[in-house]
């Protein structure tokens, strides 16, 4: 009799047990957000000009979008090392609803500068040298560099005349260049004249 009583009593206990755990199955589940066509979340990417750079970007992180970039909207070929000193200038794509797999670019200048009228950086890069020389005047001497083929030979010479190294390219620009734009390069040395962006060219 005493062992009818404890089967019983087992029975009942791994019965309750079912019963929970098919209850915890039936548990509303989390929805997933919505979908745009071809399987993509979407999400609202904010209006992030005006907010400093690594602010926008977490604040980009964290609406849903994960593929990031920057660039120098003054068109010098500059790096953002530090997020902190540079602020947002203009953003690519515009604020709205988007596919959260879309590329989020910042066009940025350092904190102490005016963010131009338009980015600059398609006007300021010039396309891939070739066998033809670019026309540098204007432009950083980082920019024109990446511009040649890296077997050319390229000497930068301090155009004030004070003899100073041109050691950080992207803050200075381009004065006089040898050859002229136009010019057939066919492995021939290229010789730049550039002074500070902040000094005039003499």
């Amino acid at each position: 009799m005493r062992t009818r009583s404890v089967l019983t009593f087992l029975a009942a206990a791994a019965l309750l047990t079912l019963t929970a755990c098919e209850g915890a199955d039936t548990a509303a589940k989390p929805t997933k957000p919505a979908q745009a066509k071809g399987g993509s979340d979407t999400a609202v990417l904010p209006d992030l000009v005006g907010k400093g750079l690594q602010s926008a970007q977490d604040q980009t992180q964290a609406a849903g979008f994960r593929r990031l970039a920057s660039h120098d909207a003054l068109g010098r070929g500059r790096t953002q090392a530090f997020d902190r000193n540079w602020k947002v200038c203009s953003q690519t794509p515009a604020p709205g609803t988007r596919q959260t797999n879309t590329k989020v670019d910042f066009g940025a200048v350092k904190l102490t500068e005016d963010c131009p009228a338009k980015d600059e950086s398609g006007e300021r890069e010039p396309t891939k040298a070739g066998g033809t020389m670019p026309a540098f005047t204007g432009k950083s001497v980082k920019v024109a560099r990446e511009a040649l083929d890296r077997s050319t030979s390229l000497t930068v010479k301090d155009a004030s005349g004070s003899g100073r190294m041109v050691l950080v390219e992207s803050n200075w620009q381009v004065c006089a260049q040898d050859p002229a734009a136009g010019a057939k390069l066919d492995g021939r040395p290229v010789r730049l004249e550039a002074v500070k962006f902040s000094e005039g060219c003499p």
